[in-house]
């Protein structure tokens, strides 16, 4: 990942990512999580705060070990188990049906093959189980649209290989997932490119 990726990349985003005006968004996502959870692109643990009492443990699956670090105050913070458990959101180290849920926040913008990702999530969640999202991706507006696709190229060299033009709905759909809410939205106080947002939940068959 070189310098850049490993020593800095993560303070930016944990610093982007962490604004008080996202914490209802992640306040959001985290709502009716229970039981085992793994959560791929932990971060530096911004979701932690946001955890149902009723999630018993959470497997963390984060490359970044400077990530993990500035997740220490959090996870001092919490009185759920939170493990370091994986490094790559597309090859999962877990069992076939290991977990009643999942989480992904601004994640599947980055992993090389979101597609790859979201079946390793279906594998390792019991029938019946959920992924919660949050992601940034293709907008609803064509105008807007046109204007993510002139920024993907930047967007992707600052960011650590973050598209802004992924098609998170049918992303989820090719994995196999049946989505049962979804809210499509752009983020207040964001430039519509960077903020076009989709929440909700998807069941795993």
């Amino acid at each position: 990942m070189g310098i850049y990726g490993e020593r800095i990349l993560p303070r930016i985003i944990n610093a982007a990512c962490g604004l008080k005006a996202v914490e209802p968004l992640r306040r959001r996502v985290c709502a009716g999580l229970e039981g085992d959870v793994v959560e791929i692109g932990f971060g530096s643990g911004l979701n932690v705060p946001f955890y149902p009492a009723a999630v018993t443990r959470v497997a963390a699956v984060e490359p970044a070990d400077l990530g993990w670090k500035l997740a220490d105050r959090r996870l001092r913070a919490t009185s759920v188990p939170v493990a370091r458990s994986g490094l790559d959101g597309q090859s999962l180290p877990f069992e076939d049906g290991s977990y009643d849920a999942a989480l992904s926040t601004w994640t599947l913008c980055t992993v090389p093959d979101a597609v790859v990702a979201l079946r390793e999530l279906r594998r390792v969640l019991k029938p019946g189980g959920t992924l919660h999202f949050l992601e940034h991706g293709l907008a609803p507006d064509e105008r807007v649209r046109r204007w993510q696709h002139r920024l993907d190229p930047m967007e992707k060299r600052l960011f650590g290989g973050c598209h802004l033009t992924r098609p998170i709905v049918e992303l989820l759909r090719t994995a196999g997932f049946t989505i049962t809410e979804l809210d499509v939205f752009y983020e207040k106080g964001a430039p519509k490119p960077m903020g076009a947002d989709s929440l909700g939940t998807a069941l795993s068959p």
